[in-house]
């Protein structure tokens, strides 16, 4: 889902696994077939006050293929496998002309009904070949739409350690075998902690902060927030940034949950979200939750993803029967996850502070593409500031050193950007401690213990 967190989570604790597509061949394990996988979660919209805007784009007139350009299978993780099991469908956009596509597909949580889009990002370089970022399963119908930019795959490139974007790598690879592999340093799955082979990652090279070696370093430079202190396994990222289009791509670090649901979601995901079963009952606060049937229409499909945006962000939200005021609260601007924020970021204030302040720094973007949610945003260096004000309370006066007045601004800014409703942070700080008092997530600050 939209948190890669270093603890057993639906996401990222999790044993890798090499997933296949219907016609996908066996991978190859030290030169042997193996087969079977292995174990392994067009209008702006102005916004106050920073009036941040997502940009919007143009789906594929091919996003509409047949039931088998969408057949993968994909059943794996531990302990909660990531659907759709049998099905995919590709949304294809195009964020910046001529350059940057995005490539999305509905990612679900085992066999509830919660789910958000998964993204890849694809960049057409100098060279006229194409650099992925974060594939995403190769169904029929996505290496199709992949193939329609009539240029070769160069490089694959995997920017985190999280297990839902690294089960697809080997797969995806294995459809052009003469692309390189790149992939985020501290790789690793829990409980065992199996080697990328393992996984049908043959042949990876690392990728390296600010490595101007990278082959593609005239066009694109990167830098790596690696945090080994988290819990029982790293927090690792690796942010990019394409100068020609002046876009910043990370995975996780930020989110933009639009109001309406991504494209990629299918409406019986939404219609399932809607109805009011056994996790409604449990987060209603209470009230009286009404047995009725559920209609397909407009307003029960964006109830379903009101609860699902909910579910994902807090695990487990006050008021699941009436979601709209905690919904409108996180949706519509430039946020940092609770999940990531509570087990992660907070863990490391200052090595987060200094991945960022080095991001603002040296790059002058206009557009974020996380992998998850709403893309592109529209948004500066400042408004990446605001979402990371948590960091200036947990930091305190011994870390400030960006005296204008106009950081001072975004850093207040931040601080109400960042704030989350607390009633709906209880379930998640709840589990927070419960996992700092097992030894599964550390209580730490800048990787040293208090």
């Amino acid at each position: 889902m939209t948190a890669a967190i270093a603890v057993p989570s639906p996401k990222s604790a999790i044993i890798g696994q090499n997933p296949f597509s219907r016609k996908d061949p066996a991978p190859n394990f030290l030169g042997r077939s193996l087969k079977g996988f292995g174990f392994q979660p067009k209008s702006r919209t102005k916004l106050d006050p920073l009036r941040l805007i997502v940009a919007s784009a143009t789906p594929s007139s091919s996003s509409d293929g047949n039931a088998s350009e969408r057949f993968y299978f994909n059943f794996t993780g531990f302990p909660f496998p990531l659907g759709p099991f049998l099905n995919r469908r590709t949304i294809r956009t195009e964020a910046v002309k001529g350059s940057i596509w995005l490539f999305e597909q509905e990612q679900a949580l085992g066999f509830s009904s919660v789910s958000t889009n998964i993204r890849m990002t694809v960049i057409k370089l100098k060279s006229g070949g194409l650099w992925v970022h974060a594939p995403i399963a190769p169904t029929k119908e996505c290496i199709q739409l992949l193939k329609e930019l009539e240029a070769p795959v160069e490089y694959i490139i995997l920017p985190t350690f999280a297990y839902e974007h690294k089960i697809f790598v080997g797969p995806f690879s294995r459809k052009f075998p003469r692309a390189q592999i790149w992939v985020a340093p501290r790789q690793w799955s829990w409980p065992l902690n199996l080697p990328l082979e393992f996984l049908g990652i043959f042949g990876a090279k690392t990728l390296r902060d600010e490595d101007l070696s990278a082959p593609w370093a005239d066009e694109i430079e990167q830098k790596v927030l690696s945090s080994p202190e988290v819990g029982i396994g790293p927090y690792v990222e690796v942010a990019f940034y394409h100068k020609r289009s002046k876009t910043l791509l990370v995975t996780d670090a930020v989110i933009f949950v639009p109001r309406q649901p991504p494209e990629c979601i299918s409406k019986e995901s939404l219609l399932a979200s809607a109805k009011n079963g056994l996790a409604v009952k449990l987060l209603s606060k209470g009230k009286e939750v009404p047995e009725e049937p559920v209609v397909d229409n407009k307003i029960n499909r964006q109830k379903g993803w009101e609860r699902m945006v909910l579910q994902i962000l807090f695990l487990g939200p006050s008021n699941l029967l009436e979601p709209n005021a905690s919904f409108a609260q996180m949706s519509q601007k430039l946020i940092v996850s609770p999940i990531v924020k509570t087990l992660v970021f907070s863990k490391v204030p200052e090595k987060v502070r200094d991945w960022i302040d080095r991001i603002v720094r040296d790059w002058k973007f206009k557009r974020i593409i996380p992998a998850h949610f709403a893309a592109p945003v529209n948004a500066s260096s400042s408004d990446f500031l605001t979402a990371f004000g948590f960091l200036d309370d947990l930091l305190g006066e011994r870390y400030v050193n960006r005296p204008s007045l106009s950081l001072l601004f975004t850093s207040l800014m931040g601080k109400a950007a960042s704030y989350f409703p607390p009633d709906d942070m209880k379930t998640l700080s709840s589990l927070d401690q419960f996992l700092v008092s097992v030894g599964a997530v550390k209580k730490t600050v800048s990787g040293r213990k208090r």
